[in-house]
């Protein structure tokens, strides 16, 4: 170790650190190397630390994930409970969607999932993950809504808020395309959950999944309606690249991913507040098969 300050001395042509007083200080040159070597580091360590086997009560390796803010607002909260019970030492990454992400293979390699809706056709491999519907979001005051509901042409006449995620629709958005509606945008948002409190005192209309609707409901006030056209489904996927597919950590956790996204799928345990949807149903979609592992060319 005594010859290897000298070598990299040596190797940058640069004394890297310096004394001052009694201790020594990083030299200009040391400290915009100091975060690349740390990440190097970290980056043998895990590699150091993969085998056959994986034990997630012992492991401390660290998953990076993407995602929208709706599947943060909804999925992250029970999969940290069951992380933190199960895996202790695991580290999550949560990155949010950026623009083009959606349209190349790259971030699939950087990332160990990424979370969007089914029918994005990302390279790789997908499984659903849970599933929900869109509902309208409107002021309480707006005066088209009438006995609590929307008509499809106060839809096409009514300024929308929309998020704006990747260049492909969403299903509510293609749903309207076949009934020869093009929104009228006026505000778009790089996220949901924004959306309610854009609403709140305007004349917007924006479509959302309902689940983030009714977690907002309290914090904005909004009203949340029916859509005005037949239900169409939300199915969230877990996306990852191929070369992932066997490794026993990841195996864990897209098995993680997918419990605790059927668990928000299945009906509460009897005694248990059900979820409210805004019909007064239960929000279980129990009806609904999990789809196959798929793999997208």
């Amino acid at each position: 170790m005594s010859g290897s300050p000298a070598r990299l001395r040596r190797h940058f042509n640069d004394e890297l650190l310096v004394r001052v007083g009694r201790e020594y200080d990083l030299t200009p040159l040391a400290e915009r190397l100091l975060p690349v070597v740390q990440a190097s580091l970290h980056k043998a360590e895990e590699a150091l630390s993969l085998t056959r086997h994986f034990d997630p009560t012992r492991s401390r390796q660290r998953f990076s994930m993407v995602m929208s803010d709706y599947v943060m607002t909804v999925l992250v909260e029970p999969l940290l409970r069951v992380v933190a019970e199960e895996a202790p030492g695991v580290r999550l990454d949560f990155h949010p969607i950026v623009d083009g992400q959606l349209e190349t293979e790259m971030h699939l390699r950087c990332h160990d999932l990424m979370i969007v809706p089914l029918g994005y056709q990302l390279p790789g491999v997908s499984e659903a993950v849970m599933h929900d519907r869109f509902v309208c979001l409107v002021d309480p005051d707006n005066p088209r809504l009438v006995d609590g509901r929307l008509g499809l042409r106060d839809l096409a006449e009514m300024p929308h808020a929309a998020c704006a995620i990747g260049k492909s629709l969403t299903p509510a958005d293609r749903q309207l395309e076949t009934l020869g509606i093009t929104p009228k945008v006026q505000v778009s948002t790089p996220g949901f959950s924004v959306l309610p409190f854009l609403v709140s005192g305007t004349d917007l209309v924006a479509v959302v999944p309902e689940r983030l609707a009714l977690r907002y409901e309290g914090f904005a006030r909004c009203a949340v309606v029916p859509t005005p056209f037949p239900e169409v489904p939300l199915v969230e996927a877990m996306y990852w690249h191929h070369n992932r597919h066997a490794d026993p950590a990841h195996r864990w956790l897209r098995e993680t991913v997918r419990r605790v996204g059927a668990s928000l799928d299945e009906p509460r345990p009897l005694g248990a507040a059900p979820s409210r949807r805004i019909d007064g149903t239960d929000a279980s979609h129990g009806e609904h098969a999990f789809v196959e592992l798929t793999v997208a060319s």
